[in-house]
């Protein structure tokens, strides 16, 4: 954890529901612990119908507050097989083969309802979390709507937090962090991403701020839509076990990249991407 004055970490996570391509699960608060930042953004975590959610469990294990989204409804299969030892195979994305089906805002085709493996599959919701160890000022929520082509209801989180300095009696700064988690561009995120920059500059102004998560877009398209705010981690992070792709993003703006980076596979099928910050000096 950061203690330098001004000065805190943030880590952004595709959970993919805390389980493999096969559904076979991975120790979800392990990964989260090797991160050891300040905030934690979270996508695809898993909220089971009883019980603590995915996130709730890396709170309770290591302290953090946890603010929490649903952005659908669906059914968590268990495990398909025990081997290989790869992430998926072949059919790993075939809806019948899946570990995760979202039937809540339309249902799925028949035959799949009609599989044994959708039937047994647990019930629950998929989402968002945003966990901090800094406190809390304020926070809100923004609702980015649900496109057709979409199977989620999009949202984003907002947190204001008190960097306090480390413990050394500087009075600290405010920061915001937005936690977000986007449609496929296919499914028509522009939307989505116009949605949320003029939702920023109207309720965030011009606060220092960290905007988190799985955007399912790269880096230069993403800024042209966030003109002001600048990429702090730059690696490829999709699919987490041969990644061609960064598709998970931190942009920052009022702040300091003091270190960033694309740390190594978690369990997931996304890499989480980490950057050391601090606020920027704005005296005159």
């Amino acid at each position: 954890m950061t203690t330098s004055t001004n000065e805190f970490s943030v880590a952004s996570l595709n959970l993919h529901s805390g389980v493999d391509g096969w559904g076979r699960p991975f120790d979800v608060v392990e990964s989260c612990r090797a991160l050891d930042a300040d905030v934690l953004v979270l996508q695809e975590s898993w909220m089971p119908e009883t019980g603590p959610s995915l996130c709730e469990q890396v709170g309770a294990t290591l302290g953090y507050q946890v603010r929490e989204e649903p952005l659908a409804a669906g059914r968590l299969a268990a495990p398909a097989r025990q081997g290989p030892a790869r992430w998926t195979g072949p059919l790993g994305w075939a809806a019948a083969d899946h570990s995760l089906f979202l039937d809540g805002e339309r249902p799925l085709p028949p035959r799949l309802r009609r599989a044994e493996r959708y039937r047994s599959a647990r019930p629950g919701h998929w989402s968002l979390g945003v966990l901090t160890r800094l406190p809390i000022l304020h926070q809100e929520l923004i609702d980015l709507g649900k496109l057709e082509k979409d199977r989620a209801h999009r949202r984003a989180i907002v947190l204001w937090l008190r960097v306090d300095g480390g413990g050394t009696g500087v009075e600290g700064e405010t920061v915001a962090v937005v936690g977000t988690h986007l449609s496929h561009l296919t499914q028509g995120s522009p939307v989505q991403f116009r949605r949320l920059a003029r939702a920023l500059k109207e309720r965030i102004g011009q606060t220092p701020a960290v905007l988190a998560g799985d955007m399912n877009l790269w880096g230069p398209p993403l800024l042209a839509f966030f003109p002001g705010w600048r990429r702090a981690v730059r690696g490829r992070t999709w699919p987490s076990w041969r990644p061609h792709s960064q598709l998970d993003h931190l942009l920052v703006r009022g702040l300091v990249v003091r270190e960033a980076e694309v740390r190594p596979h978690a369990g997931s099928d996304h890499r989480p991407v980490f950057a050391r910050l601090a606020v920027a000096d704005r005296s005159p």
